[in-house]
């Protein structure tokens, strides 16, 4: 019996290099990749001069309009001195190849170090700059990228988990929480409902915002949607309420240097984290015939993943029910 191989694992290094040559460089054959499973991403060494990064896109996930519009995203941004890590374009100004069958995308590599959320100054200067972000993500809104809604990231979630993944001696408990859960999720949403949805970058963790020379540069915009603007913010918080509320205050006090926000959406930080906690779980399930997220992921699936993920809800289903975080 055959079997199939997954489309990724057709990414050889000499794949690699061929279609970085393809866009008319030359390559030193310094080739390896980098930590990413959605997509696959590469360091290509560059003869004379200094290393681009390859974006291969996970097939069948965005639309090439979908992938431009993140593009266009940023080149926007970037426009504006905003320091995000923007695409090459070519001579005709595409920033979107295909080379056999993967699209593809190049950056100049950026140097940096992840942020520390818990320096209050650090916080300051991410909440200026996310102010200045989203300032530009108000201006108009994405035409092709989804919005981040409890249909796509909790109810369409839960009902893959359901299907295909619970273990029979979970399922009572997994649909009993979930099924609670969504309820105040939807409860919370539909009394937010006027809150205004803008572009976004959409997966601000520390992973995704390099620290160089006391400044954050902003990568991998993949996840961009619609979203209110809490969506870039709320990440960054963590530890106890008392803490979460100093890192909340930082971050506000420079966003509102250059951006209004609107008070009512720090009513969504909890319901946010409960989407993220049910889309996570979805989405390595959804991917899970990719062999790099059996390899990455092992503990999940089993038995104790479950009976943990359950307890994790319910304790989130507690957390939705106290006063939203504010600022003093």
């Amino acid at each position: 019996m055959t079997t199939s191989l997954h489309p990724f694992q057709t990414l050889t290094p000499d794949f690699v290099m061929d279609a970085v040559e393809s866009r008319g460089f030359r390559c030193d054959c310094r080739t390896f990749a980098l930590n990413s499973y959605e997509n696959r991403v590469y360091q290509v060494g560059i003869d004379e001069g200094q290393p681009l990064i390859a974006k291969f896109y996970r097939p069948g996930r965005w639309s090439p309009d979908q992938i431009i519009e993140e593009h266009g995203f940023c080149f926007e941004l970037a426009e504006h001195e905003l320091p995000v890590v923007a695409p090459w374009k070519d001579a005709a100004g595409e920033s979107l190849f295909l080379y056999n069958g993967f699209r593809f995308a190049l950056y100049p590599r950026q140097g940096g170090h992840a942020p520390e959320f818990d320096n209050l100054d650090n916080l300051l200067i991410l909440g200026r700059m996310l102010g200045r972000i989203h300032r530009i993500g108000a201006v108009r809104p994405f035409n092709h990228r989804p919005a981040l809604d409890s249909g796509s990231f909790g109810h369409a979630s839960v009902a893959l988990i359901r299907e295909r993944f619970i273990p029979d001696d979970y399922r009572p408990s997994y649909e009993a929480v979930t099924n609670q859960l969504l309820e105040v999720i939807d409860g919370i949403m539909a009394g937010v409902a006027s809150v205004r949805y803008i572009r976004t970058h959409g997966d601000c963790h520390a992973g995704n915002i390099l620290w160089r020379d006391n400044a954050p540069h902003f990568v991998d915009f993949d996840d961009a949607r619609q979203a209110p603007a809490v969506q870039d913010l709320w990440m960054m918080l963590s530890g106890d309420r008392q803490r979460q509320t100093a890192q909340l205050e930082a971050l506000m006090e420079g966003y509102r240097e250059f951006c209004d926000f609107d008070p009512r959406e720090l009513r969504l930080i909890e319901v946010l984290r409960a989407l993220r906690m049910l889309h996570y779980s979805a989405w390595i399930a959804s991917r899970w015939d990719d062999p790099a997220f059996p390899a990455a992921f092992p503990w999940f699936n089993t038995v104790r993943y479950w009976g943990e993920q359950i307890l994790a809800l319910r304790e989130q289903v507690a957390v939705l029910e106290e006063p939203p975080l504010e600022p003093e």
